[in-house]
Protein backbone atom coordinates (compact mmCIF):
# COMPACT_ATOMS: atom_id res chain seq x y z
CA UNK A 1 0.00 0.00 0.00
CA UNK A 2 1.21 3.47 -0.88
CA UNK A 3 1.23 5.71 2.20
CA UNK A 4 2.30 9.02 0.70
CA UNK A 5 -0.41 11.69 0.63
CA UNK A 6 -1.01 13.83 -2.42
CA UNK A 7 -2.18 17.35 -1.50
CA UNK A 8 -5.73 17.94 -2.63
CA UNK A 9 -6.59 14.25 -2.87
CA UNK A 10 -7.72 13.58 0.69
CA UNK A 11 -6.33 11.85 3.79
CA UNK A 12 -7.05 8.33 2.49
CA UNK A 13 -4.90 8.68 -0.62
CA UNK A 14 -3.10 5.37 -1.10
CA UNK A 15 -5.84 3.26 0.52
CA UNK A 16 -7.36 0.68 -1.82
CA UNK A 17 -10.98 -0.39 -1.40
CA UNK A 18 -12.91 -3.17 -3.14
CA UNK A 19 -16.67 -2.65 -3.10
CA UNK A 20 -18.88 -5.58 -4.06
CA UNK A 21 -21.74 -3.79 -5.76
CA UNK A 22 -25.06 -3.34 -4.02
CA UNK A 23 -27.52 -0.53 -3.36
CA UNK A 24 -28.05 1.82 -0.44
CA UNK A 25 -25.71 2.03 2.54
CA UNK A 26 -22.78 0.03 1.14
CA UNK A 27 -22.29 2.21 -1.94
CA UNK A 28 -22.74 5.37 0.14
CA UNK A 29 -20.09 4.23 2.62
CA UNK A 30 -17.73 3.47 -0.28
CA UNK A 31 -18.49 6.93 -1.71
CA UNK A 32 -17.43 8.50 1.58
CA UNK A 33 -14.12 6.65 1.42
CA UNK A 34 -13.66 7.74 -2.21
CA UNK A 35 -14.44 11.34 -1.21
CA UNK A 36 -11.64 11.05 1.36
CA UNK A 37 -9.16 10.01 -1.32
CA UNK A 38 -9.32 6.20 -1.34
CA UNK A 39 -9.03 4.33 -4.63
CA UNK A 40 -12.42 2.57 -4.62
CA UNK A 41 -13.00 -0.16 -7.19
CA UNK A 42 -16.64 -1.19 -7.45
CA UNK A 43 -17.11 -4.76 -8.63
CA UNK A 44 -20.31 -4.69 -10.67
CA UNK A 45 -21.96 -7.88 -11.82
CA UNK A 46 -23.32 -8.09 -15.37
CA UNK A 47 -26.71 -6.40 -15.33
CA UNK A 48 -26.16 -5.83 -11.65
CA UNK A 49 -27.94 -3.70 -9.03
CA UNK A 50 -28.62 -0.04 -9.45
CA UNK A 51 -31.01 2.67 -8.35
CA UNK A 52 -33.22 2.30 -11.39
CA UNK A 53 -31.74 5.45 -12.90
CA UNK A 54 -29.08 6.13 -15.50
CA UNK A 55 -25.82 5.14 -13.71
CA UNK A 56 -24.26 8.37 -14.96
CA UNK A 57 -26.43 10.15 -12.36
CA UNK A 58 -25.82 7.82 -9.41
CA UNK A 59 -23.81 10.20 -7.23
CA UNK A 60 -23.18 7.46 -4.65
CA UNK A 61 -20.72 6.01 -7.17
CA UNK A 62 -18.79 9.23 -7.73
CA UNK A 63 -15.02 9.12 -7.56
CA UNK A 64 -14.93 5.33 -7.92
CA UNK A 65 -13.82 3.02 -10.68
CA UNK A 66 -15.83 0.04 -11.88
CA UNK A 67 -14.97 -3.42 -13.13
CA UNK A 68 -17.47 -6.09 -14.16
CA UNK A 69 -17.12 -9.57 -12.70
CA UNK A 70 -19.65 -12.38 -12.61
CA UNK A 71 -19.02 -13.99 -9.23
CA UNK A 72 -21.06 -17.01 -10.32
CA UNK A 73 -18.74 -17.70 -13.24
CA UNK A 74 -15.91 -20.21 -12.95
CA UNK A 75 -13.17 -17.62 -12.59
CA UNK A 76 -15.22 -14.85 -10.97
CA UNK A 77 -14.17 -15.42 -7.34
CA UNK A 78 -10.50 -15.74 -8.31
CA UNK A 79 -10.61 -12.41 -10.11
CA UNK A 80 -12.09 -10.69 -7.06
CA UNK A 81 -9.56 -12.37 -4.78
CA UNK A 82 -6.76 -11.04 -6.99
CA UNK A 83 -8.09 -7.55 -6.21
CA UNK A 84 -8.43 -8.42 -2.53
CA UNK A 85 -4.77 -9.44 -2.41
CA UNK A 86 -3.86 -5.84 -3.27
CA UNK A 87 -6.57 -4.08 -1.24
CA UNK A 88 -6.78 -2.63 2.24
CA UNK A 89 -10.57 -2.81 2.60
CA UNK A 90 -13.44 -4.85 1.15
CA UNK A 91 -17.08 -3.77 1.51
CA UNK A 92 -19.97 -6.18 0.92
CA UNK A 93 -23.68 -5.92 1.65
CA UNK A 94 -25.01 -9.41 0.99
CA UNK A 95 -27.22 -11.36 3.36
CA UNK A 96 -25.20 -13.44 5.85
CA UNK A 97 -23.59 -16.47 4.21
CA UNK A 98 -23.91 -15.28 0.61
CA UNK A 99 -20.33 -14.03 0.27
CA UNK A 100 -19.08 -17.32 1.69
CA UNK A 101 -21.12 -19.31 -0.84
CA UNK A 102 -19.74 -17.15 -3.64
CA UNK A 103 -16.17 -17.85 -2.52
CA UNK A 104 -15.34 -14.32 -1.36
CA UNK A 105 -16.17 -14.56 2.34
CA UNK A 106 -13.83 -13.43 5.12
CA UNK A 107 -11.99 -16.77 5.23
CA UNK A 108 -11.29 -16.74 1.49
CA UNK A 109 -10.20 -13.10 1.54
CA UNK A 110 -8.02 -13.29 4.65
CA UNK A 111 -6.27 -16.35 3.20
CA UNK A 112 -5.09 -14.05 0.40
CA UNK A 113 -4.61 -10.92 2.50
CA UNK A 114 -4.41 -11.31 6.31
CA UNK A 115 -4.35 -7.53 6.83
CA UNK A 116 -7.62 -6.93 4.98
CA UNK A 117 -10.43 -5.00 6.67
CA UNK A 118 -13.53 -6.99 5.67
CA UNK A 119 -16.52 -4.68 6.12
CA UNK A 120 -20.02 -6.18 6.15
CA UNK A 121 -23.07 -3.93 5.72
CA UNK A 122 -26.48 -5.39 6.59
CA UNK A 123 -29.74 -4.31 8.16
CA UNK A 124 -30.10 -7.01 10.81
CA UNK A 125 -26.44 -7.94 11.35
CA UNK A 126 -24.53 -11.17 10.86
CA UNK A 127 -26.37 -13.07 13.61
CA UNK A 128 -29.66 -13.07 15.52
CA UNK A 129 -33.12 -14.45 14.68
CA UNK A 130 -33.70 -11.95 11.85
CA UNK A 131 -30.20 -12.06 10.34
CA UNK A 132 -31.25 -13.90 7.18
CA UNK A 133 -34.55 -12.08 6.71
CA UNK A 134 -35.15 -9.46 4.02
CA UNK A 135 -35.67 -5.90 5.18
CA UNK A 136 -35.42 -2.23 4.42
CA UNK A 137 -34.55 0.94 6.29
CA UNK A 138 -38.07 1.52 7.62
CA UNK A 139 -38.23 -1.89 9.31
CA UNK A 140 -34.80 -1.55 10.89
CA UNK A 141 -35.54 1.81 12.48
CA UNK A 142 -39.01 0.62 13.51
CA UNK A 143 -37.62 -2.16 15.70
CA UNK A 144 -35.02 0.07 17.37
CA UNK A 145 -37.60 2.56 18.62
CA UNK A 146 -36.13 5.28 16.43
CA UNK A 147 -39.03 5.52 13.99
CA UNK A 148 -41.55 5.68 16.80
CA UNK A 149 -39.94 8.88 18.07
CA UNK A 150 -40.53 10.85 14.88
CA UNK A 151 -43.73 12.70 14.04
CA UNK A 152 -46.81 14.24 15.61
CA UNK A 153 -48.49 12.44 18.51
CA UNK A 154 -51.84 12.23 16.72
CA UNK A 155 -50.45 10.96 13.40
CA UNK A 156 -48.51 7.91 12.21
CA UNK A 157 -44.73 8.06 12.68
CA UNK A 158 -43.11 10.21 9.99
CA UNK A 159 -40.86 8.38 7.51
CA UNK A 160 -37.44 10.15 7.38
CA UNK A 161 -36.61 8.89 3.86
CA UNK A 162 -33.78 6.36 4.30
CA UNK A 163 -31.47 8.81 6.06
CA UNK A 164 -31.72 7.62 9.68
CA UNK A 165 -31.31 3.92 8.97
CA UNK A 166 -29.40 3.27 5.75
CA UNK A 167 -27.07 6.23 5.88
CA UNK A 168 -26.78 7.42 9.50
CA UNK A 169 -27.20 4.08 11.27
CA UNK A 170 -25.61 2.10 8.46
CA UNK A 171 -23.09 3.84 6.21
CA UNK A 172 -21.60 6.17 8.81
CA UNK A 173 -21.09 3.37 11.33
CA UNK A 174 -19.55 1.18 8.64
CA UNK A 175 -17.06 3.94 7.79
CA UNK A 176 -16.22 4.47 11.48
CA UNK A 177 -15.61 0.74 11.76
CA UNK A 178 -13.49 0.63 8.62
CA UNK A 179 -11.28 3.50 9.75
CA UNK A 180 -10.81 2.01 13.22
CA UNK A 181 -10.03 -1.44 11.83
CA UNK A 182 -7.69 0.06 9.24
CA UNK A 183 -5.78 1.81 12.03
CA UNK A 184 -5.53 -1.51 13.88
CA UNK A 185 -4.39 -3.35 10.74
CA UNK A 186 -1.65 -0.81 10.11
CA UNK A 187 -0.44 -1.14 13.69
CA UNK A 188 -0.56 -4.94 13.90
CA UNK A 189 -0.64 -6.28 10.34
CA UNK A 190 -3.85 -8.12 11.21
CA UNK A 191 -7.18 -7.53 9.53
CA UNK A 192 -10.61 -8.26 10.91
CA UNK A 193 -14.32 -8.36 10.08
CA UNK A 194 -16.44 -5.26 10.72
CA UNK A 195 -20.10 -6.20 11.29
CA UNK A 196 -22.07 -2.98 10.68
CA UNK A 197 -25.79 -3.57 11.24
CA UNK A 198 -28.29 -0.78 10.68
CA UNK A 199 -30.25 -1.88 13.76
CA UNK A 200 -27.13 -1.45 15.90
CA UNK A 201 -26.25 1.95 14.46
CA UNK A 202 -29.80 3.31 14.56
CA UNK A 203 -30.14 2.22 18.19
CA UNK A 204 -26.77 3.78 19.03
CA UNK A 205 -27.85 7.10 17.54
CA UNK A 206 -30.48 7.37 20.29
CA UNK A 207 -27.98 6.97 23.15
CA UNK A 208 -28.68 10.44 24.58
CA UNK A 209 -32.42 9.84 24.49
CA UNK A 210 -32.12 6.56 26.38
CA UNK A 211 -30.18 8.36 29.08
CA UNK A 212 -32.84 11.05 29.30
CA UNK A 213 -35.60 8.42 29.55
CA UNK A 214 -33.75 6.74 32.41
CA UNK A 215 -33.36 10.08 34.17
CA UNK A 216 -37.04 10.96 33.74
CA UNK A 217 -36.23 13.77 31.35
CA UNK A 218 -37.86 12.24 28.26
CA UNK A 219 -41.30 10.68 27.84
CA UNK A 220 -41.34 7.49 25.78
CA UNK A 221 -44.02 8.77 23.44
CA UNK A 222 -44.01 10.86 20.30
CA UNK A 223 -44.39 14.64 20.24
CA UNK A 224 -44.15 15.14 23.99
CA UNK A 225 -40.55 16.24 24.49
CA UNK A 226 -38.15 19.09 24.04
CA UNK A 227 -36.60 17.88 20.77
CA UNK A 228 -39.38 15.89 19.09
CA UNK A 229 -41.88 18.61 18.26
CA UNK A 230 -43.61 18.58 21.62
CA UNK A 231 -42.03 21.90 22.55
CA UNK A 232 -43.64 24.96 20.87
CA UNK A 233 -40.30 26.69 20.32
CA UNK A 234 -38.61 23.67 18.73
CA UNK A 235 -40.51 22.68 15.62
CA UNK A 236 -41.83 23.80 12.26
CA UNK A 237 -44.60 26.24 11.39
CA UNK A 238 -46.50 26.90 8.18
CA UNK A 239 -46.28 30.36 6.62
CA UNK A 240 -48.77 32.36 4.55
CA UNK A 241 -47.55 30.83 1.29
CA UNK A 242 -47.81 27.22 2.44
CA UNK A 243 -44.09 26.90 3.15
CA UNK A 244 -42.43 26.43 6.53
CA UNK A 245 -40.07 27.96 9.07
CA UNK A 246 -38.01 25.90 11.51
CA UNK A 247 -37.67 27.14 15.09
CA UNK A 248 -35.04 25.98 17.59
CA UNK A 249 -35.05 28.74 20.22
CA UNK A 250 -34.29 26.51 23.21
CA UNK A 251 -32.13 28.69 25.44
CA UNK A 252 -33.73 31.64 27.26
CA UNK A 253 -31.77 34.38 25.49
CA UNK A 254 -32.48 32.89 22.07
CA UNK A 255 -36.14 32.39 22.97
CA UNK A 256 -36.50 36.01 24.10
CA UNK A 257 -35.09 37.19 20.78
CA UNK A 258 -37.41 34.82 18.95
CA UNK A 259 -40.66 36.00 20.53
CA UNK A 260 -39.53 39.61 20.18
CA UNK A 261 -38.89 39.35 16.46
CA UNK A 262 -42.01 37.27 15.95
CA UNK A 263 -44.03 40.05 17.56
CA UNK A 264 -45.33 38.30 20.66
CA UNK A 265 -43.00 39.56 23.43
CA UNK A 266 -45.82 39.30 25.94
CA UNK A 267 -45.47 35.52 25.78
CA UNK A 268 -41.85 35.50 26.88
CA UNK A 269 -42.82 34.16 30.36
CA UNK A 270 -44.36 31.04 28.74
CA UNK A 271 -40.88 29.69 28.00
CA UNK A 272 -40.61 27.41 31.04
CA UNK A 273 -44.32 27.20 31.87
CA UNK A 274 -45.58 23.91 30.43
CA UNK A 275 -49.18 24.88 31.28
CA UNK A 276 -48.91 27.70 28.74
CA UNK A 277 -47.29 25.71 25.93
CA UNK A 278 -50.61 25.17 24.16
CA UNK A 279 -51.32 28.91 24.22
CA UNK A 280 -47.77 29.63 23.01
CA UNK A 281 -48.00 27.13 20.15
CA UNK A 282 -51.25 28.66 18.89
CA UNK A 283 -49.83 32.18 19.06
CA UNK A 284 -46.63 31.22 17.25
CA UNK A 285 -48.58 29.36 14.54
CA UNK A 286 -50.92 32.30 14.04
CA UNK A 287 -48.07 34.80 13.71
CA UNK A 288 -46.17 32.70 11.16
CA UNK A 289 -49.34 32.47 9.07
CA UNK A 290 -49.34 36.26 8.60
CA UNK A 291 -46.28 36.40 6.30
CA UNK A 292 -44.58 34.31 3.66
CA UNK A 293 -41.61 32.12 4.38
CA UNK A 294 -39.16 34.46 2.70
CA UNK A 295 -40.59 37.47 4.52
CA UNK A 296 -40.06 35.71 7.86
CA UNK A 297 -36.58 34.64 6.79
CA UNK A 298 -35.77 38.32 6.24
CA UNK A 299 -37.13 39.20 9.71
CA UNK A 300 -34.87 36.67 11.42
CA UNK A 301 -31.85 37.23 9.18
CA UNK A 302 -28.77 38.05 11.24
CA UNK A 303 -30.42 37.24 14.57
CA UNK A 304 -29.65 34.66 17.24
CA UNK A 305 -33.26 33.53 17.44
CA UNK A 306 -32.32 30.13 15.94
CA UNK A 307 -34.94 30.32 13.19
CA UNK A 308 -34.42 29.20 9.58
CA UNK A 309 -36.51 28.73 6.46
CA UNK A 310 -37.24 25.12 5.49
CA UNK A 311 -35.69 24.84 2.02
CA UNK A 312 -36.25 22.26 -0.68
CA UNK A 313 -33.43 20.16 -2.11
CA UNK A 314 -33.26 22.43 -5.15
CA UNK A 315 -33.28 25.62 -3.07
CA UNK A 316 -30.60 24.59 -0.58
CA UNK A 317 -27.53 25.02 -2.84
CA UNK A 318 -28.48 28.67 -3.44
CA UNK A 319 -28.66 29.71 0.21
CA UNK A 320 -25.97 32.38 0.75
CA UNK A 321 -24.28 30.55 3.63
CA UNK A 322 -24.12 27.19 1.87
CA UNK A 323 -23.01 28.86 -1.35
CA UNK A 324 -20.24 30.74 0.46
CA UNK A 325 -18.95 27.54 2.07
CA UNK A 326 -19.25 25.48 -1.10
CA UNK A 327 -21.44 22.96 0.72
CA UNK A 328 -22.76 21.92 -2.67
CA UNK A 329 -20.75 21.56 -5.84
CA UNK A 330 -21.43 20.96 -9.52
CA UNK A 331 -19.61 18.12 -11.20
CA UNK A 332 -20.44 16.86 -14.65
CA UNK A 333 -23.61 18.90 -14.69
CA UNK A 334 -24.94 17.34 -11.47
CA UNK A 335 -25.44 19.57 -8.43
CA UNK A 336 -24.51 17.49 -5.40
CA UNK A 337 -23.21 17.79 -1.83
CA UNK A 338 -19.46 18.37 -1.64
CA UNK A 339 -17.29 15.95 0.36
CA UNK A 340 -17.45 16.34 4.13
CA UNK A 341 -15.85 16.90 6.59
CA UNK A 342 -13.02 19.25 5.65
CA UNK A 343 -9.30 18.86 6.22
CA UNK A 344 -6.63 21.54 6.50
CA UNK A 345 -3.64 19.50 5.29
CA UNK A 346 -5.34 17.02 2.93
CA UNK A 347 -8.33 18.79 1.38
CA UNK A 348 -10.87 16.72 -0.49
CA UNK A 349 -12.74 17.27 -3.72
CA UNK A 350 -15.07 15.38 -6.03
CA UNK A 351 -12.47 13.59 -8.11
CA UNK A 352 -14.71 12.01 -10.72
CA UNK A 353 -18.25 11.38 -11.82
CA UNK A 354 -20.27 8.24 -11.15
CA UNK A 355 -18.49 5.06 -12.16
CA UNK A 356 -20.12 3.40 -15.15
CA UNK A 357 -20.37 -0.39 -14.81
CA UNK A 358 -17.25 -2.06 -16.16
CA UNK A 359 -15.82 1.08 -17.72
CA UNK A 360 -12.55 1.07 -15.76
CA UNK A 361 -11.59 -2.59 -16.05
CA UNK A 362 -8.48 -2.05 -18.16
CA UNK A 363 -7.20 0.83 -16.02
CA UNK A 364 -7.73 -1.05 -12.76
CA UNK A 365 -6.09 -4.17 -14.15
CA UNK A 366 -3.03 -2.08 -15.01
CA UNK A 367 -2.91 0.02 -11.85
CA UNK A 368 -3.55 -2.86 -9.46
CA UNK A 369 -1.53 -5.37 -11.53
CA UNK A 370 -4.45 -7.79 -11.88
CA UNK A 371 -4.27 -8.98 -15.52
CA UNK A 372 -7.14 -11.47 -15.22
CA UNK A 373 -9.63 -8.60 -14.80
CA UNK A 374 -9.49 -7.87 -18.51
CA UNK A 375 -10.53 -11.34 -19.64
CA UNK A 376 -14.29 -10.65 -19.74
CA UNK A 377 -14.55 -6.94 -20.33
CA UNK A 378 -14.61 -4.91 -23.49
CA UNK A 379 -16.28 -1.91 -21.89
CA UNK A 380 -15.06 1.54 -22.89
CA UNK A 381 -13.08 3.69 -20.52
CA UNK A 382 -15.11 5.79 -18.14
CA UNK A 383 -15.18 9.34 -19.58
CA UNK A 384 -14.41 11.29 -16.40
Amino acid sequence: MTTAKTPGQGPLTGVRVVELAGIGPGPFAAMLLADLGADVVRVDRPGGPGLGIDPAYDVTNRGKRSVTVDLKSADGPARVLDLVARADVLIEGYRPGVAERLGVGPGDCHARNPALVYARMTGWGQDGPLARRAGHDIAYIALTGTLGMIGAPDAPPAVPANLVGDYAGGSLYLVVGVLAALHHARATGTGQVVDAAIVDGAAHLASMIHGMVAAGGWQDRRGANLLDGGCPYYGTYETADGRYMAVGALESRFYDEFVGLLGIPELAPAHQDLTRWGELREAVAARFKTRTRDEWAAVFEGSDACVAPVLSLSEAPHHPHLAARGTFTDHGGITQPAPAPRFSATPTTVRGGPALPGADTADVARDWDVPRLTTESSAPRNPR
